[in-house]
């Protein structure tokens, strides 16, 4: 009877071992995994960036004010010969009779009845390529319309245009200092992570050294558990994002595709093999440390 009481309190004993290294391990992936997800954030931001930045070079646009005399069917034959040019991303014509109802709807007022005439000149409306949205091209394509004895005037913003420019290069700037930092914590928080787990078996690290295991032979087993864990921790991970990324792409599925395939496939990749490789790190890093320490330094 004290036999079998004992091998119960035992299996009980074992049982409850088992429940708390199935707890660290969970708890372990789940913080793993909220540290990939921003990971994940901050690449998927990287990867849309240059087409969030086409998306605004694209609202950048010029207007070609056309000459009175010039009749609506040359207008839009200069129309279609821009449209074939490389710096077009969409053109719109607008005559007289539209911009006069656009001035009125605007100002709320029938300037024509003051003036008895319409003062307002036809327009094509231009919607630039993002490559050629600054104001050296701006220069040049202004310089060569007004070459064209259609044309009267090629009015665009400058100062717009040279704001938006530069802010598109002060965030890359940012989003590159942002994401160096955020490796250097990201691998800090995970290996706090990891560290954790090889510490209640430094003892056992340096009994394995004391008989004569190799660095490796030692390394191997937490390195194993490590890699598992990251790879499991970024699957979750990887979940998240491609839910938040659906949801998204749901309110802003009009104005951006944020669901591009090959940028995901990208994406899923990246947190994989950051879930992998600081795991790997840092396991390493956790066991040589209990390594390189001395029997007694343990116990602190």
């Amino acid at each position: 009877m004290i036999i079998f009481a004992l091998s119960k309190q035992e299996i009980a004993m074992a049982n409850n071992g088992k429940r708390r290294i199935a707890g660290s391990y969970v708890a372990s992936t789940l913080s793993i995994a909220l540290v990939l997800v921003v990971i994940g954030v901050l690449a998927f931001i990287f990867l849309n960036a240059r087409q969030i930045s086409d998306h605004v070079k694209q609202n950048i646009g010029f207007s070609i004010i056309v000459k009175d005399k010039v009749n609506d069917a040359e207008i839009k034959k200069l129309q279609k010969i821009l449209d074939t040019k490389s710096f077009v991303a969409s053109s719109v014509f607008i005559s007289k009779e539209e911009a006069a109802k656009e001035f009125k709807r605007t100002l709320g007022e029938d300037f024509e009845a003051v003036l008895g005439y319409n003062p307002l000149l036809p327009s094509i409306e231009i919607k630039l390529n993002p490559a050629y949205a600054n104001n050296d091209s701006l220069a040049v394509i202004e310089k060569r319309l007004l070459e064209n004895e259609a044309v009267q005037e090629v009015s665009y913003q400058k100062s717009l245009v040279q704001m938006v420019n530069d802010n598109v290069e002060k965030i890359s700037l940012i989003l590159l200092v942002a994401g160096a930092l955020l490796m250097l914590i990201s691998f800090t928080l995970i290996r706090n992570t990891i560290h954790l787990s090889v510490y209640s078996q430094r003892f056992l690290i340096k009994t394995m050294q004391l008989v004569g295991a190799k660095t490796s032979f030692v390394c191997r087993p937490f390195i194993q558990n490590s890699i598992w864990l990251g790879f499991f921790a970024s699957m979750f991970a990887n979940l998240i994002l491609l839910g938040a990324i659906y949801l998204l792409q749901q309110e802003a599925g009009g104005v951006l595709d944020l669901m591009d395939r090959n940028l995901l496939i990208v994406m899923v990749a990246f947190v994989t093999l950051c879930g992998i490789f600081l795991s790997w790190l840092s396991a390493w890093v956790s066991v040589v440390r209990y390594l390189s320490k001395d029997m007694n330094d343990l116990y602190n």
